[in-house]
């Protein structure tokens, strides 16, 4: 018979049991989460997890340090520039707030620098000497049709003096001739002299050709009834003698239609030595979202962009020379949506993915090719699988260099449309009649991939979003590994951090990747909650630095010329298998024109590995590179910094 107290002890005991199962039925969801949480984490930070599929880490700025980081590019001296400017922030644009910041990822530090323009939706590119070209950037904010108060637009500003320039300032009154109502300049505004016009024939005189300039211009006062309907001539108040007669404006409709994002002229170069900006002459043509593409003698075209007054550019695009710091256009007319992914090739000739930004009419400038520079002349390629849904698709230079293969990734349709492309396109360059052919497909209809080539010849693809901005709660937080060798896509450790529109990625000299950025629409499924700017950095380690000890790579010129060589130092020589020079990334948008691979040639003896560079200048571009061996593992070294003058 037992005891009392062991019957006590027994119904005790039977009743835990049943709480703990009542409570286990009440928070199942919870216990599960919490378990299979706590499982996932033992999982992925096993070191054979590691090894197949690589590591993700988050890293979070001090909250003083925090940005919308919009733009980042990797300098030479191992740094990374992230730039915000006003960060897609109307509050941050009208308080002047432009942020940049300069981070060491070794090292770990964060500075802040001096931002002197809005340069939010800028364009970037490596320059020659080792700094970052920056033009263009944010004038004014969009506004909504309902938003916005006060009628405004395009102001042509015409100067029939050939005797001099005009610039009006900010300010300046405009009162149309007809319809008696003014509008006032909210930028100034440099108006060319008019040309003198001579017969060809006789060579005399027939008329001054009006020199032009182009201004937005609002309403005094808010409400419809100062909008306008027709074209108008503007008297310009404020002036005197002949200037009266000579300058003047013209105007088509003034309204109160929803005002797009307008861009600016300004142009830098940020240097990685003094780590500062340094103001250039600004371009010709007022860009916001325009493409920079380095081109074979080292100068920059700057395509696309919207103008001064929110419109696309017309198809003028610009080349600067850095020796001079100026910008020329170019001969010829050709238009592009906003950010479009165009690559200088082997051939000097220029690829357009049909990658871009949005922005820009759905029927022009869309289709890929190749194009002729000095004689603008395209050539399409067909067979482009989801032809309407590039917009937001990313496009790479598959490694290596040489074979001129690229990959079109995902994609979605035309502004804010919910459909998505799970395509991944290829197409060879080096085919004299190159036709895009579907690699394997990705899981998801895919909307603003990161891409990143790394060096071991393979291409990291990861992120993105199935709907605009992540809509619905649609981020992707997947990531695949592409290997252009046999052609296939496997899936690895997913990231922690969904990323949409305003994201990127940039490979760092140690061989991982940084991932900056996304701005979704939404923070909820049900689309009521506002997003907030993704501000942390996540960073991830590919499998190849889990297999053992990474090879060695020392010594060595920091400069070698096309068709030169130089001479390393590694221990582990013996088992290298690959070279490669890798340009460092400049991203933004879905748009990296800067990042390339390119294999060179190897011979090893004893402790030494001496590698020689191509000599086409179309193919390795003037500046710095991060210089890659890689083992018989496929584990990379750590890169050596070498500059190609």
């Amino acid at each position: 018979m037992k005891d009392p107290s062991s019957r006590r002890r027994a119904r005790r005991i039977a009743i835990g049991a049943a709480v703990v199962l009542a409570l286990a039925g009440m928070n199942g969801p919870w216990l599960w989460r919490v378990g299979s949480e706590k499982y996932h984490n033992y999982k992925i930070n096993k070191p054979e997890y590691k090894a197949d599929n690589g590591h993700w880490d988050v890293v979070d700025f001090p909250e003083e340090y925090r940005q919308n980081t919009i733009h980042a590019a990797l300098l030479h001296t191992g740094k990374v520039l992230l730039v915000a400017g006003s960060g897609n922030n109307q509050k941050n644009f009208d308080n002047k707030k432009f942020d940049t910041r300069l981070w060491d990822p070794v090292k770990g530090t964060i500075k802040k620098i001096d931002t002197p323009k809005d340069l939010f939706c800028t364009g970037h590119t490596q320059l020659g000497n080792g700094n970052l070209l920056i033009a263009g950037g944010t004038q004014r904010y969009e506004k909504l049709k309902g938003d916005v108060t006060k009628a405004g637009g395009l102001m042509i500003v015409h100067n029939e003096d050939p005797g001099k320039p005009m610039t009006l300032p900010a300010g300046t009154k405009f009162t149309g001739k007809e319809n008696g109502k003014t509008f006032v300049s909210k930028d100034p505004v440099q108006i060319e002299r008019a040309k003198r016009v001579f017969d060809p024939d006789t060579g005399k005189f027939i008329r001054n050709e009006a020199g032009l300039g182009r201004v937005y211009v609002e309403a005094q006062q808010s409400g419809a009834k100062h909008e306008t309907g027709t074209q108008d001539n503007y008297r310009v108040q404020g002036l005197k003698g002949s200037d009266t007669r000579n300058v003047y404006g013209i105007a088509q409709k003034l309204a109160l239609d929803k005002k797009d994002f307008q861009g600016i002229k300004d142009s830098f170069e940020f240097d990685p030595v003094a780590e500062k900006y340094i103001k250039v002459d600004p371009m010709n043509e007022a860009r916001w979202y325009p493409t920079l593409t380095t081109l074979t003698d080292g100068k920059v075209l700057s395509l696309s962009g919207l103008d001064e007054i929110g419109q696309l550019v017309p198809g003028k695009n610009e080349v600067y020379d850095p020796k001079t710091k100026k910008w020329t256009y170019t001969k010829g007319i050709r238009q592009f949506p906003t950010y479009p992914a165009i690559f200088q090739m082997a051939s000097g000739k220029l690829f357009y993915s049909g990658s871009n930004a949005g922005y820009g009419p759905d029927n022009v400038g869309r289709k890929p090719g190749i194009w002729d520079l000095r004689t603008n002349k395209f050539q399409k390629i067909p067979g482009m699988s989801d032809p309407d849904l590039l917009e937001t698709s990313g496009t790479v230079e598959l490694p290596p260099a040489q074979d001129q293969k690229y990959m079109v990734v995902g994609g979605g349709g035309v502004g804010e449309s919910k459909e998505s492309s799970t395509k991944n396109r290829i197409v060879d360059l080096k085919d004299p009649n190159p036709k895009f052919t579907d690699g394997p497909e990705l899981e998801k209809g895919t909307r603003y991939p990161q891409i990143s080539t790394l060096p071991d010849d393979t291409v990291l693809i990861s992120g993105g979003s199935e709907d605009y901005r992540g809509r619905s709660d649609s981020n992707i937080h997947q990531a695949r590994i592409y290997n252009p060798r046999t052609n296939e896509l496997n899936r690895v450790a997913d990231p922690e951090v969904g990323r949409n529109y305003h994201s990127g990625s940039i490979l760092l000299p140690d061989g991982r990747v940084m991932f900056f950025g996304s701005d979704s629409l939404y923070a909820d499924k049900a689309n009521t909650k506002p997003g907030e700017f993704e501000q942390r950095i996540e960073i991830y380690t590919p499998p190849y630095l889990y297999h053992g000890a990474r090879p060695s790579l020392s010594g060595g010129p920091k400069t070698i010329a096309r068709g030169g060589s130089g001479t390393f130092t590694s221990k582990h020589a013996t088992s290298l298998k690959t070279a490669r020079l890798i340009r460092p990334s400049a991203s933004t948008h879905v748009t990296d024109i800067d990042q390339t691979s390119i294999a060179l040639d190897m011979k090893k003896s004893g402790d030494k590995v001496t590698v020689t560079v191509p000599k086409n200048r179309s193919l390795v571009e003037s500046g710095w590179y991060m210089l890659f061996v890689t083992d018989d593992q496929g584990t990379p070294s750590k890169a050596q910094w070498v500059k190609i003058p």
